[in-house]
């Protein structure tokens, strides 16, 4: 089973997360939606919505946001027990809430990617 990652490594915070991940497990496969044409293909999603929130596909089906997380979680022994805490109907809720809030920083932080590399995704 083949699982893809789309992150944008340019947003200093998602890098440190996802490269912490990267030395956990590599059964994962990370793609910078910054510098790989071929997000925007795979995923079917605008530029402005890779680089706003973490997505995973897996089993061919497009997951985003706390629910990406839950998988790229679940992949890891030492997350599980986090992935199957988020996944209860009230933590599941205020996790979505709290990384959309967080998300949509990141998104402003890095906001001027979309005009800079604007070029990487056409």
């Amino acid at each position: 089973m083949t699982i893809k990652g789309y992150f944008n490594e340019s947003c200093s915070i998602c890098r440190a997360e996802i490269n912490h991940y990267k030395k956990i497990n590599n059964s994962i496969d990370w793609v910078d939606v910054i510098n790989n044409k071929d997000a925007l293909n795979e995923t079917k999603l605008s530029s402005k919505d890779l680089i706003r929130r973490l997505h995973i596909i897996k089993n061919k089906k497009l997951y985003k946001g706390l629910d990406a997380f839950l998988i790229v979680w679940e992949e890891m022994p030492k997350y599980k027990l986090l992935s199957n805490f988020a996944k209860l109907p009230v933590i599941y809720h205020i996790g979505y809430l709290i990384y959309e809030f967080f998300a949509l920083l990141l998104f402003y932080k890095n906001k001027h990617l979309l005009k800079k590399d604007n070029q990487n995704f056409n």
